[in-house]
């Protein structure tokens, strides 16, 4: 394995697959002070832990002694985790049920040469 490179992941995210991948497709190949920057504006719901899961891999990288001014997103993975299986109460004794969804989400990150 290259050793320029830096991963972090966030799993189980109680936002859904899809509000996050709104999200991810906005910085996706930005360097990282463009990401934090971008993110820190936007009022999505997924920007949060999409934040966070990005100063992950930064607060990694540097542990591997990568130049932070160096590095940018190589890669964005946003998966679905499992779903909590959840009921709505209705009319006459009835239930509903839904599902509140999760996702996973995975930082690959690169230091340029």
């Amino acid at each position: 394995m290259e050793t320029n490179i830096a991963v972090a992941q966030s799993k189980g995210v109680r936002v859904s697959t899809r509000k996050v991948r709104l999200v991810a497709d906005l910085i996706r190949k930005m360097s990282i002070e463009q990401a934090l920057a971008t993110l820190s504006q936007l009022s999505k719901r997924g920007s949060v832990s999409l934040d966070k899961t990005i100063k992950s891999a930064v607060a990694n990288a540097t542990n591997k002694g990568m130049a932070k001014d160096k590095l940018y997103i190589k890669s964005l993975e946003i998966n679905q985790a499992p779903s909590l299986k959840r009921y709505h109460p209705s009319t006459r004794g009835r239930i509903h049920p839904y599902k509140r969804k999760s996702s996973h989400i995975k930082v690959v990150l690169e230091e340029r040469k």
